[in-house]
């Protein structure tokens, strides 16, 4: 058994890749590499959108227009 001329990072598990399709998948891989992923947005608010709910009272009359 002989070995390997130069050592490979990829390997063809079927079919036969040439020289050009191994180097243009080896450029996509290095480019998603030094791709950074976005910060996931933060779902959770301090206070609410559309109200303060801080400032309501703790009780609201049965016929109100709040409720």
């Amino acid at each position: 058994m002989s070995a390997p001329a130069e050592p490979s990072v990829l390997r063809v598990e079927k079919g036969r890749a040439g020289p050009e399709e191994l180097a243009a998948l080896t450029a996509l891989l290095m480019a998603r590499a030094v791709v950074r992923p976005e910060p996931a947005p933060s779902r959770r608010r301090s206070t609410a959108g559309w109200r303060r709910l801080e400032r309501t009272p703790g009780f609201r009359a049965p016929h109100s227009w709040q409720g």
